[in-house]
C-alpha cells in the first residue's frame, strides 16, 4: 500500500511548489492512472513514491509518504526499490547492460538473489512479459516496444508487490502501446501487483485501469473510479485533459435523452450503447 499524507514539495530552487496538499491512497492490487496536462506535477508524485524526491530530487518536503509502511524520508530508493519497482519514460536511460539477460540479472544480483533462485526468477520475468525469445539479444537491437518489455521484465524478476510507470508508452505505437498495457493488466490481475502508472493515452487507462487520480497545477483534483471521473467532464477539461471520444459521444446523447446507461470505456462497450440506441429508435 501507498499512504501519501499532506504531501508538498517544491524542487530546490523552484519558485513554486510542484505538489500542493496531496492526499492518496493506493491500495493493494489497484490500478491507478495518473493523467494530468504538462506540468500538473504527475512525475514528480511518482519521485515521491519511490523515493527519488526527496533523496535525490532535492527540495523543501512536507507531509508523508509511505511504501508498505516504510516512510520515503526515512529509507533510501535502493531500500524502497524492494517494494516498489519503477520504470521511466526515457527508457535508455534506465538500461544499464548490453543484453536483455545482463540487464534482468544486473537487478537479481545486486539484490543478493540467492544464485539457485536466479535462473528462475529470469525465466519467470521473461516468460511473463513475452520475451522469452529476446533473451541473448543486445539491448541495441531492441525496438521501442521491446525495450519497455524489457525494463518491465528487470522488475518483474525482483518481484516488487508496485509498479510504478511514468509515461512508458510515451514514445511507443499504438499496438506496442496495448501490448504494454496487457502485459500490465496481467501482472496485476494474476500476480497481484499493484500498478501505478502516468499516462497520456487516457483511452487506453480507461480501459486497463480501475481508478483514475487527475493532476492539475500540482494538486490533485480528483481521484476516483474511471467512470465517475469520465463523468466530472468539465473539470477534466478544465485541467486540459483529453476526454475519450467514447465518453464525449456518451455525454451528449445522455443530454438529448438518448441513453441512460454508464459512460463506455472502449470502442467495444461505445459500439453496443449505439446499437442499442439504434435499435430502440427502429421500434
Amino acid at each position: 500500500m501507498i499512504r501519501i499524507t499532506g504531501l508538498s514539495f517544491q524542487y530546490g530552487g523552484g519558485e513554486k511548489n510542484a505538489l500542493s496538499d496531496i492526499d492518496l491512497e493506493i491500495n493493494n492490487g489497484d490500478f491507478l492512472g495518473i493523467i494530468g496536462s504538462s506540468g500538473a506535477g504527475k512525475s514528480t508524485l511518482t519521485y515521491a513514491m519511490n523515493g527519488l524526491a526527496p533523496h535525490h530530487f532535492r527540495g523543501d518536503f512536507r507531509g508523508e509518504v509511505t511504501v508498505n509502511g516504510l516512510d520515503t524520508r526515512q529509507n533510501q530508493p535502493e531500500e524502497l526499490a524492494r517494494h516498489v519497482g519503477s520504470v521511466f519514460q526515457d527508457i535508455d536511460s534506465q538500461m544499464l547492460a548490453s543484453v536483455v539477460e545482463d540487464e534482468i540479472l544486473f537487478g537479481l544480483e545486486n539484490f543478493g538473489i540467492p544464485h539457485d533462485e536466479i535462473e528462475r526468477r529470469m525465466n519467470d520475468a521473461l516468460e511473463s512479459t513475452g520475451i522469452s525469445e529476446l533473451r541473448s539479444r543486445t539491448v541495441a537491437s531492441l525496438s521501442g516496444g521491446q525495450k519497455q518489455k524489457a525494463a518491465i521484465a528487470a522488475i518483474v524478476a525482483l518481484r516488487p508487490s508496485i509498479m510504478v510507470l511514468d509515461e512508458p508508452t510515451g514514445e511507443l505505437d499504438p499496438q506496442s502501446s496495448r501490448m504494454v498495457f496487457e502485459i500490465l493488466k496481467k501482472l496485476n490481475e494474476e500476480h497481484g501487483v499493484t500498478i501505478v502508472l502516468v499516462e497520456q493515452k487516457i483511452m487506453l487507462l480507461c480501459e486497463f485501469a480501475r481508478r483514475l487520480a487527475v493532476m492539475d497545477g500540482g494538486k490533485l483534483i480528483l481521484c476516483g473510479p474511471v467512470k465517475d471521473v469520465l463523468d466530472s467532464a468539465d473539470r477534466l477539461e478544465d485541467a486540459g485533459v483529453n476526454i475519450p471520444r467514447v465518453a464525449t459521444l456518451a455525454r451528449r446523447l445522455r443530454e438529448r435523452e438518448l441513453y441512460h446507461g454508464d459512460i463506455p470505456l472502449d470502442i467495444g462497450r461505445a459500439k453496443i450503447m449505439v446499437e442499442g440506441i439504434l435499435s430502440d429508435a427502429a421500434l
